[in-house]
């Protein structure tokens, strides 16, 4: 089911007053309709496409939404009428297309509606009309001053600024001011005929809710005022309704108030509990910065003291560097130094063992020279034993023997 939601009027779900002041722009138009081919831009639902086609020779109802037109063509059905989806200003008929063209409540939504009035020149035949209709700018601000603008409205207009937009266009206009009349009504039971007085009165446009026109290019047709009395209408029973209406939504917002009140005094226990805790975050803000800025100064020091030792480092290890590089130096010239005495050391060693080897060479020989010598002793000895030899040195005889 569509749902209203401010955008277009859809039967059924808005309240009577709405209802019938979109119902009677098109009885006031359906006079100037009959046996005419007509356009009616941004249909919507199609209820007034429908109250033209009764008296129309052909109706083309016209709205931009899929959704609306599927609802149109559910609910409001005749031979003549048809209903085409298609986007203002872009409206897809030929030149001088049709005998009437309806907008009511539509260029308020555009924002091509400069556009669109200059396009419905061009399908207009020129002895034909075009009927539009916006609500007064003054009136709707006012009674929206809660509710807030309308999110569907591109652009509103006074009675001047209308006025002028559609001489801009057309070089004929005849303007009407729409209104919701309080009236009192006097009816025969059984459905006798009725009389109409109508108390006459200087009407105001920035008075009125709704500026309707008749506009076109040549003489223009002059329907009479219209008064449309609902049949369901009842002003006193409507009144009371609205008072019972209104009476429960004061009621609904006495509660809502309450509950409000609650939160509130709710929400100022809160904030002042927030505002209590924040103080003494505050104040542990304030400690904190006493501390930071006391560690800010110790940093300073440390990082003073810090590059100071840096520097003594630094120098200390620009000498140790100095007296590593001579240790360096000394390990090189001693281990070359260690090296020639190795060399000299093998050479030694070498020599040594020449030596050695000349040691035990001479150490046989001395052996064996003992050996000869005991040897020899010993054949002395027995030489020295001999009576041979003792007889021969008694007389003088044999060598000469030393004395051992």
């Amino acid at each position: 089911m569509l749902e209203f939601t401010g955008e277009r009027v859809v039967p059924g779900r808005v309240n009577p007053d709405l209802w019938n002041e979109h119902r009677a722009r098109y009885l006031f138009a359906r006079t100037l309709c009959a046996e005419k081919r007509v356009l009616d831009l941004g249909c919507g639902t199609g209820y007034g496409a429908w109250e033209l086609a009764s008296a129309a020779d052909q109706v083309i109802g016209l709205d931009v939404s899929w959704e609306a037109l599927a609802f149109a063509r559910a609910h409001y059905s005749r031979p003549n009428l048809a209903f085409v989806r298609a986007a203002a200003p872009e409206l897809p008929f030929r030149a001088e297309s049709f005998d009437v063209v309806v907008a009511f409540e539509l260029i308020e939504h555009l924002a091509g509606w400069r556009e669109t009035l200059l396009r419905t020149r061009e399908v207009l035949r020129s002895d034909g009309c075009f009927l539009v209709s916006t609500p007064n700018r003054l009136y709707y601000a006012e009674s929206r001053r809660l509710a807030g603008p309308n999110p569907f409205h591109v652009r509103e207009f006074d009675f001047e600024e209308f006025r002028q937009a559609l001489l801009e266009v057309y070089p004929r206009a005849a303007f009407y001011l729409e209104n919701h009349a309080a009236g009192i009504a006097f009816e025969a039971v059984g459905g006798a005929g009725c009389e109409l007085l109508v108390e006459r009165r200087c009407a105001e446009p920035n008075e009125a809710n709704f500026f309707v026109a008749v506009c076109g290019l040549g003489e223009l047709p002059s329907p009479p005022s219209l008064v449309y009395l609902p049949s369901a209408a009842n002003a006193l029973k409507e009144r009371a309704e609205h008072i019972q209406l209104l009476e429960g939504e004061l009621a609904t917002k006495d509660r809502w108030l309450e509950e409000l009140e609650q939160k509130h005094s709710r929400l100022v226990e809160t904030f002042r509990q927030l505002e209590e805790e924040l103080e003494e975050r505050n104040r542990w803000a304030a400690r904190l910065d006493e501390e930071l800025a006391a560690a800010r100064r110790e940093i300073e020091r440390l990082n003073a003291e810090l590059a100071e030792q840096a520097a003594g480092y630094e120098a200390k290890i620009i000498a140790l560097e100095a007296e590593v590089q001579a240790h360096a130096d000394w390990a090189r010239r001693t281990r070359h130094e260690l090296d020639d005495k190795l060399r000299e050391l093998a050479r030694c060693v070498e020599l040594l063992h020449e030596a050695e080897r000349t040691v035990e060479e001479r150490t046989h020989w001395a052996q064996r020279l003992d050996a000869e010598v005991r040897r020899l002793e010993a054949q002395l000895s027995l030489v020295e034993a001999s009576r041979w030899v003792r007889l021969g040195r008694k007389i003088g005889l044999g060598p000469e023997l030393a004395e051992r």
